[in-house]
């Protein structure tokens, strides 16, 4: 991702990463080899948490290392993921470089948990003063990466192996036993997951793709499969950056199309719609945490609508009319969801949601600075743009990380 630089913020893949001075776009060897050195590590971390994700017989890294045969499926996950960052990133790059904007190189961020990265982010160090240029900086990086990530999965999915081939993987009796018997994937969570098991939430694109293949593992299985689970990473990843706020890709892409005041109104819609989200996934940990300790009814609903609107003061900058009318709209979207279709269970939700909403508000900001030079953009800007904005929406999953 790319960013505007009076925020001091990144608009990017989950971190802020200090400046660095060197010439414009002409970076020495030692800056070359320190970025070169983080992508190294990227790699290897990727490799070693990828290998529990896709691996045969599992282990969880850092505490052990995993054989051969695993090391290699995870370094195939790797390579596949760091595909899809690596294009998004010097899509940004090189259209910055190609508008004469200084940039750093991608600064890719290792950590040897989880998938054994937080993605990758460059800065760009001078302000960007006309339309058309912020956009194509933002757009280049996520349609880039869309390209090859929607690649990665079509592959994944072109070359599915029969569903006989989870006899490879450790554990997974009971879904083993159910594929011997009847050669296909179940459509239902067999009795050895009743302790919980990591599901990947279903995308419209995803599902659409899905639909016209055969053999495709159900979203409970699906993470065992390199291709497809770096496939979904990458897609995944492309709608987060394009979520329409601040200094997201999204936020570049959309205020270029409608306009500083127009964008205004929809970014603070949208946050009222992610915090929505955070409070489904939040409010029934609330409620399990809390009523341990008081038994009032709705208590949990008051804590969060009071840690709501601190958060939508800080995001709206205080501005009563919006944090009100939002911070209303929030709860009641959150409570509609609730009572209508039920809770979620405590314990089984990612907290994404509460995650961003905090992210959005502290780091890249609800609303877009502006932009010294605003101008209509050309006719197949604005196709690449609003393309852009549906690739948000056929890539976004409302719940994309869960125990089921």
């Amino acid at each position: 991702m790319s960013q505007n630089p009076f925020q001091e913020e990144v608009d990017a893949d989950f971190d802020i990463i200090s400046s660095v001075e060197e010439p414009k776009n002409k970076p020495s060897t030692k800056t070359i080899l320190k970025h070169f050195g983080l992508f190294l590590l990227t790699l290897f971390f990727v490799t070693m948490t990828g290998a529990n994700f896709v691996g045969f017989d599992p282990v969880l890294f850092p505490f052990d290392i995993p054989n051969t045969v695993d090391l290699l499926r995870g370094l195939l996950f790797a390579g596949l993921l760091l595909a899809f960052l690596t294009f998004h990133e010097f899509g940004h790059y090189f259209a910055a470089v190609y508008h004469k904007i200084k940039v750093t190189l991608p600064y890719y961020i290792p950590i040897p948990v989880g998938i054994g990265t937080l993605g990758a982010v460059i800065r760009i160090k001078e302000p960007i003063r006309r339309m058309h240029k912020l956009f194509d900086v933002g757009a280049a990086g996520p349609v880039a990466g869309f390209v090859v990530a929607l690649a990665v999965l079509l592959i994944g999915f072109a070359t599915l192996p029969e569903p006989e081939y989870v006899q490879n993987f450790a554990g997974h009796e009971e879904l083993k036993e159910y594929v011997a018997a009847n050669g296909s994937y179940p459509d239902f969570i067999t009795d050895e997951t009743e302790q919980g098991v990591l599901t990947i939430g279903n995308t419209l694109l995803y599902s659409g793709l899905a639909a016209l293949f055969d053999n495709v593992p159900p979203m409970w299985e699906m993470y065992h499969y390199p291709f497809l689970f770096a496939g979904w990473l990458g897609l995944f990843f492309t709608a987060l950056n394009l979520m329409p706020v601040g200094q997201l890709d999204g936020g570049h892409i959309l205020y270029s199309l409608i306009g500083n005041r127009k964008h205004k109104i929809v970014a603070r819609i949208f946050f009222a719609l992610i915090t929505a989200l955070a409070g489904i996934e939040f409010i029934p940990f609330l409620a399990d945490f809390i009523h341990q300790y008081i038994q009032l009814p709705f208590i949990e609903w008051f804590a969060w609508g009071f840690l709501l609107y601190l958060l939508m003061t800080k995001a709206f900058r205080a501005d009563k009319s919006w944090v009100n009318g939002m911070v209303t709209l929030s709860l009641a979207l959150s409570a509609g969801y609730t009572f209508t279709l039920g809770a979620a269970e405590p314990g089984q939700a990612s907290f994404i949601w509460l995650v961003w909403s905090f992210f959005i508000a502290f780091i890249v900001k609800v609303e877009h600075p502006p932009v010294e030079i605003e101008e209509k953009l050309s006719p197949g800007r604005r196709v690449i743009g609003w393309l852009s904005m549906l690739i948000f929406i056929l890539c976004i999953s409302p719940n994309p990380i869960y125990m089921n």
